[in-house]
């Protein structure tokens, strides 16, 4: 899977070694994405642009080039989002967020408005509900909530090619997080934790994660989420 943290729920094998890119291939690709990006057309299409520069900004990401990840992506997002391209927009948030920055946090909460709110990639808004998981205190109830609408993001979106190992993922991520939050371990406990917490009712859950998001912007929306909402596709 692209986005998704799977080594922190499904425990990968391999060695740290064998699982990080050397630096000189990352710079390769860099500079491989970088040359891609000036022979590109002038007339080739602006997703296929910022698929570009987004994935040279993952590999500044990977580089540790932090400050140089943040400014790309933050002028990344304002043209995605200009555009309609949600998903890049979304991307773009998620490397502002992975950038460490002082508005990395309210990126990743713009990120999660996006990708829950528009039909997006299901594994690219998991991942930006893990980030939230990962960044909330154990016994927080917006982990649990965060949780809860990854799991029925891709209920709700997936295709039958990822949906089973998607599904398998958000899963054991809930079971994860009701460990964390209430040292939660046989089945009858985890049915009866969900439905205390509302988390198998999406009409509970979907606004707590907005009560969430608001928390976590506080006050510093970045666009109109109503004039958003109006282009919603039907």
């Amino acid at each position: 899977m692209k986005y998704l943290q799977t080594e922190t729920i499904m425990g990968d094998n391999d060695s740290a070694e064998d699982a990080v890119p050397s630096t000189q291939k990352i710079e390769m690709r860099l500079a491989d994405l970088q040359q891609q990006l000036a022979d590109l057309d002038e007339a080739a299409p602006l997703a296929e642009r910022l698929q570009l520069e987004l994935d040279s900004g993952y590999a500044l990401l990977e580089l540790n080039r932090f400050d140089e990840a943040s400014t790309l992506a933050h002028t990344l997002f304002d043209r995605a989002l200009d555009a309609k391209l949600w998903q890049h927009a979304v991307e773009a948030c998620d490397i502002l967020f992975q950038s460490e920055q002082a508005d990395s946090v309210i990126a990743l909460a713009h990120g999660i408005w996006l990708g829950v709110t528009f039909p997006i990639d299901p594994e690219l808004t998991v991942a930006m509900l893990q980030h939230l998981i990962d960044e909330t205190p154990d016994r927080s109830d917006g982990a649990a909530v965060a949780a809860a609408v990854a799991n029925y993001i891709v209920d709700l979106r997936a295709d039958e090619q990822s949906r089973e190992n998607l599904l398998f993922f958000t899963n054991q991520l809930l079971g994860q997080v009701a460990r964390r939050h209430s040292q939660v371990e046989e089945q009858e406990i985890f049915d009866f934790w969900v439905q205390q917490l509302e988390l198998d009712q999406p009409d509970k859950f979907l606004p707590r994660l907005a009560k969430v998001l608001d928390v976590l912007v506080n006050g510093n929306w970045w666009y109109d989420r109503d004039a958003l909402r109006a282009q919603i596709p039907d």
